[in-house]
């Protein structure tokens, strides 16, 4: 009968979540361009690091959940995202604890399942304009081109294919 009501004192003391979830919750990660990458995660319950694209499993907690991430080509993102109360916690209520264990565990506390990380786009680099040495050099280059075309030292199909050629580079 002591092993009954002991037992019974137990469960009721304990708390649904506390029972019912774990400690770690899984987030699905992802860079908003599709990047890959490596992220770290800190709570006041600890730091977790994994690679991106992927599920990182972090400890939940009653503060914001802050990521510092880095893409493979160098990119930076960092931020945070909140913690919120799971849909368990009212269920310690019927177990007679009022939430103490949950609120000392943070089990009642959640965060989104997935989670997309902003990171800059790429920046292309501008093609180099030409200086007005290349443009005059390449008026030149087509003016000389013209007048052996004129002289019919070489055919209108030869000049065509070296003025594009010249206008190419």
């Amino acid at each position: 009968m002591k092993l009954l009501i002991t037992s019974t004192l137990a469960v009721l003391l304990a708390g649904c979540a506390t029972l019912t979830s774990d400690a770690m919750t899984p987030i699905m990660v992802g860079f908003s361009d599709g990047s890959e990458g490596t992220c770290t995660f800190t709570n006041k319950r600890g730091g977790w690091s994994g690679s991106i694209p992927g599920t990182i499993r972090v400890r939940r907690s009653d503060d914001s959940l802050r990521y510092s991430c880095k893409t493979d080509d160098g990119r930076t993102a960092s931020g945070a995202t909140v913690s919120e109360y799971g849909s368990k916690h009212m269920a310690s209520v019927i177990f007679l604890d009022l939430g103490i264990t949950d609120a000392i565990t943070d089990k009642h506390r959640t965060y989104a399942a997935s989670l997309t990380i902003p990171v800059s786009k790429i920046k292309t680099p501008n093609p180099p304009e030409k200086s007005v040495s290349t443009v005059s050099d390449t008026y030149e280059d087509l003016k000389k081109l013209n007048d052996l075309k004129e002289k019919n030292i070489i055919s209108q199909e030869e000049f065509d294919a070296e003025k594009k050629k010249i206008l190419d580079n």
